[in-house]
């Protein structure tokens, strides 16, 4: 059992990186800035510009949650330190569990606060858009992409965001072809930004009579939702659009008429669809956002001297460019080989326990640590 003295210590190493944080997450100036804002709501005329009004209060709220948070972290601070001082002269050590939860509540807001400082990119805080692929292999990489999309449900929904299904292409016998959703809440893009590219399956095959053991792979391509500030232009021309009845979930109403859509971009092959939406238009709207997307990370990367290098999934879904490997057996493990980050409980990953793997990935970004894969 953890002593009183020892979570002294444990505590007292926090002060470092409070002040880390207070540095990072530019507090005086962040207070300033707020008290700023909160000016020029005085002002006359502020309500007249509705668009100029939005933003002062979406930077405001911004700012009000980091100083809340950061507050509160220093309040936590000083009620654990006050709280083992307490503890230290009952000499009771079977008080000590009481202190360990303060401390490791501590520990928890400081980890939280440091991935904040993490996600500082300029779509961070955006949607994402996440896109999923089966590799070769039939219906054993289709049912392995199947189980990717539930992963990331699972994650989604533990963490309070909203899932939106966009379009899903179901498998021929098993799983799925391909499926898109969007995933809304704060920083859903720079959560979920690390979890782009290939994922490895290594299990005994639930399809296979011989009970063999199979590899298989699926590819998720994790794109940021756009506002409406960004203007990428998609000439009318360029976009070919088909009409088809939906397949998948939604309802008997779209799955009886040709509400889904499909965009096919002339000049680069990109193709989005959408079909769980209610009407046509609608679903045009989904998939031209998706397209939108796409277009904008092109527009990032005109240096690429040919388009087949920048456009759809990035690379082959197959051996060689996995970012994640999940072993079933002959043990169980899950292991990202950009930051060697391991999880030995491959069902609680699949369940949609991802966390330690974002934050490795994050931390390592930042620290330009990543290994190339």
């Amino acid at each position: 059992m953890i002593t009183i003295d020892e979570l002294k210590s444990k505590l007292g190493g926090f002060e470092t990186s409070i002040n880390d944080l207070r540095d990072a997450l530019a507090i005086e100036s962040s207070q300033k800035r707020l008290a700023e804002l909160e000016h020029q709501m005085t002002l006359p005329g502020f309500y007249d510009d509705q668009e100029r009004s939005q933003k002062v209060y979406s930077e405001m709220s911004d700012l009000k949650n980091k100083l809340d948070r950061f507050t509160k972290l220093q309040a936590q601070y000083e009620d654990a330190g006050t709280l083992l001082e307490m503890l230290a002269e009952e000499n009771d050590p079977s008080l000590a569990p009481e202190g360990e939860a303060a401390v490791n509540e501590v520990e928890k807001e400081i980890d939280e606060l440091q991935l904040m400082t993490m996600l500082n990119g300029e779509y961070d805080h955006s949607n994402a858009i996440l896109t999923f692929h089966a590799g070769t292999g039939g219906t054993e990489a289709q049912d392995w992409a199947e189980m990717l999309y539930r992963m990331y449900t699972r994650w989604a929904d533990a963490h309070g965001y909203k899932v939106e299904v966009m379009d899903v292409l179901d498998g021929d016998e098993a799983g799925i072809k391909s499926a898109s959703m969007m995933v809304k809440g704060p920083n859903a893009y720079g959560m979920l930004k690390s979890e782009n590219g290939v994922h490895r399956l290594v299990r005994i095959s639930p399809f296979d009579a011989n009970a063999r053991r199979q590899t298989s792979f699926a590819s998720l391509e994790v794109m940021p939702e756009l506002d409406d500030n960004i203007q990428i232009e998609i000439r009318p021309e360029d976009i070919e659009m088909q009409v088809y009845r939906s397949s998948g979930a939604g309802g008997q109403h779209i799955n009886k008429t040709s509400s889904a859509v499909r965009l096919i971009h002339k000049p680069t092959g990109i193709v989005t669809s959408c079909q769980t939406q209610r009407s046509q238009l609608q679903n045009r709207e989904y998939a031209m956002e998706m397209l939108k997307a796409k277009l904008y990370q092109i527009a990032l990367q005109q240096h690429k001297e040919k388009i087949d290098d920048i456009k759809g999934v990035q690379n082959e879904i197959a051996w060689g460019h996995q970012i994640r490997s999940y072993v079933f057996m002959p043990y169980t493990l899950v292991k990202d080989h950009r930051t060697n980050y391991e999880n030995g409980n491959v069902q609680a990953v699949m369940d949609g326990d991802l966390d330690g793997f974002i934050y490795a990935y994050l931390k390592a970004a930042s620290r330009g640590e990543l290994q190339d894969v």
